[in-house]
């Protein structure tokens, strides 16, 4: 697999993604503010542990005092000394109480944006056009809607929390350091130029790990759902061994990248500790030699002062940490954004059409198309990317219309302008006389119905797969279209009839079983123009072929059907046969008509008779 350029993204910080990321939180505002706030609690009442400990050793632990104490005063230290530990108790069950309040609504909020930025990129997946997918790896869109959602769900919780919480706990900490004494205060703070710069240089390292640990991560995303989709293909000509070693690569370059990311966060990590314990170690120098010479500094203070250095060195490696989500998060929002922000190139106009009246007369009027999104109108007719090539063709409502000719001639490319997954670069396609690109899309699909050879059964049961999850369809019309197309036995021969679960894609029924499912939903959804795409009635058994053959006609009855057949002889009784060739339309008539005039029509239905492959 290549990487993409978008998966490199190196940008450390976007204003514009980070407002985009940002305008997630607009709808959370009350939660936004309330983790704020508990943050804010939580960060003043760090630094309180430290003035209480500083306290009770100051005033009811001085060694002269203890010596020359009386009884009655010994009480009164001891009554001091458990006022100080109940304060200091029921300051950490406030604390307790605050961290739960915030982890909470934090993780909460992180959660509901994440549901949001999901929904919204399987929104648009939905509404992109098919040739957005020619393009894009399933494995690759799938990494859009689970790791990097879960990326800006990261920045969200740890990065913003950190950001907050953190920002405030060291300024707290700096600011009671500084009031209780300014000397250790600036003394602890010497190393913090060398933190940053340690933190600076390992920032660079992990992030350079991580953005590579994301882009092999998509790969090996990408070559699990190739094989797993792929897995008969795989299993059918023996390349598991060929297989696992292909996946081997991408895997070890994974290993590799998580690798490395562990390598500099075990560097991190004791790097700030040692910088941590080395800030501790001159406050106990400097404070100690302050109360053996002339006692200007106290024992609490020193111990106080151990406390709030300690801290103040965790807040600031989260800081640190901050700039590693902002990137990932960058990164990631760099690619959910580009696929929001994709062009849907297939897009209803503002004053859409809608149908009234459906007859189900379809018109292609000097069509010209190819997939190729950099080919135009503009470019020359000789063009080999060309799929289409100056095609007319009209056909009548209710009448029953079979497209043949050799691979690639442009079969199903007609059928997919017809319903409008893809626009023409020349000519107009219309329906009841209406341009397609003028008419609603779902009002014009609503009217076709589509029976593939490859059908795709939906996870659920075989009645929802039938009615496409339309509670508003009966029963008693689910099972009165599987009985007129001869699929009703069959399902009541299930374990659990139509309440049935259905495996992925159907993997437990025979092709012939989804063809005959697939002819009763169509049926069920009642179209008034039929699409059979790629030979339904392909590589099956001869007396499933007859049943299909049999659905086939009742399904076609009294609608516009549209049929691409590579088995000549299950169309001999279509009203017109379309015979095409490079893009063009050779031929058109019916069966007896094409095979008296001897052309190509009759020179593909002898070699496919005499057992040849017929060849363009």
């Amino acid at each position: 697999m290549t990487i993409q350029a978008d998966e490199a993204y190196r940008k450390a910080f976007d204003a514009n993604l980070t407002r985009r990321i940002l305008s997630y939180l607009k709808p959370y505002r009350s939660l936004v503010l309330s983790s704020v706030g508990l943050a804010l609690f939580i960060a003043l009442a760090q630094p309180l542990f430290g003035l209480i400990s500083r306290h009770a050793i100051d005033a009811y632990l001085k060694p002269g005092l203890l010596g020359q104490a009386t009884t009655s005063q010994l009480g009164t230290l001891e009554r001091g000394l458990l006022l100080a530990a109940a304060l200091y108790l029921v300051l950490k069950a406030v604390e307790f109480g605050l961290r739960y309040a915030f982890t909470i609504s934090i993780n909460v909020l992180g959660q509901r944006i994440l549901y949001d930025i999901r929904a919204d990129i399987f929104t648009k997946l939905q509404r992109l056009h098919l040739g957005f997918f020619d393009q894009n790896p399933v494995g690759r869109l799938l990494t859009r809607v689970t790791s990097d959602v879960d990326a800006i769900n990261n920045f969200v919780v740890n990065g913003l929390t950190s950001l907050v919480q953190s920002g405030l706990l060291v300024i707290a900490y700096v600011t009671i350091m500084l009031y209780v004494s300014w000397e250790l205060a600036l003394l602890s703070f010497t190393v913090l130029p060398v933190l940053f710069l340690a933190t600076n240089f390992f920032r660079g390292k992990i992030r350079d790990a991580y953005r590579d640990t994301r882009i092999h991560q998509a790969v090996v995303n990408s070559k699990l759902n190739e094989n797993i989709t792929g897995m008969m293909t795989l299993q059918l000509f023996g390349r598991e061994r060929r297989n696992a070693v292909e996946f081997d690569r991408p895997n070890r370059a994974l290993l590799g990248a998580n690798l490395d990311s562990i390598h500099w966060f075990s560097l991190f990590q004791p790097t700030v500790s040692i910088l941590s314990n080395v800030a501790t170690a001159l406050v106990l120098w400097y404070a100690g030699r302050q109360i053996l010479g002339e006692g200007a500094m106290t024992v609490g203070t020193l111990f106080a002062f151990t406390i709030w250095v300690t801290a103040l060195f965790q807040p600031i490696q989260d800081l640190a940490d901050v700039f590693n989500n902002l990137q990932a998060a960058m990164a990631s929002a760099e690619r959910i954004f580009g696929v929001l922000d994709t062009d849907e190139k297939i897009k209803d106009k503002p004053d859409a059409k809608k149908l009234e009246h459906f007859q189900g007369r379809v018109d292609l009027e000097h069509v010209w198309f190819a997939y190729d999104q950099d080919v135009t109108a503009d470019t020359p007719d000789k063009d080999d990317r060309w799929i289409l090539r100056g095609i007319d063709l009209h056909i009548q409502p209710g009448e029953s219309v079979a497209l043949v000719g050799a691979t690639g001639a442009g079969k199903t490319s007609i059928t997919s302008l017809v319903s409008r997954f893809y626009d023409v670069q020349r000519g107009i396609v219309r329906v009841d006389g209406v341009d397609v690109r003028d008419l609603a899309q779902h009002d014009l699909r609503r009217h076709i119905g589509v029976v593939l050879q490859d059908v795709f059964l939906f996870a659920g049961t075989m009645e929802s797969n039938l009615t496409l999850g339309n509670a508003a369809i009966a029963h008693e019309r689910v099972v009165q279209a599987c009985k007129y197309v001869g699929v009703h036995d069959f399902i009541m021969s299930l374990p659990d009839g139509y309440q049935t679960e259905v495996r992925e894609r159907g993997a437990t029924l025979s092709t012939g079983q989804k063809q005959l499912i697939a002819f009763a939903r169509a049926l069920i959804q009642n179209p008034d123009i039929l699409l059979v795409l790629d030979e339904a009635t392909a590589s099956i058994d001869t007396e499933t072929e007859l049943q299909i053959q049999d659905a086939l006609a009742k399904v076609m009855h009294g609608r516009t059907s549209i049929i691409i057949a590579h088995r000549l002889s299950t169309i001999e009784h279509c009203d017109r046969i379309v015979v095409m060739r490079k893009g063009k339309i050779v031929e058109m008539g019916r069966h007896a008509e094409l095979l008296a005039k001897n052309g190509y029509y009759a020179k593909l239905y002898n070699l496919q008779y005499a057992g040849s492959m017929a060849a363009d």
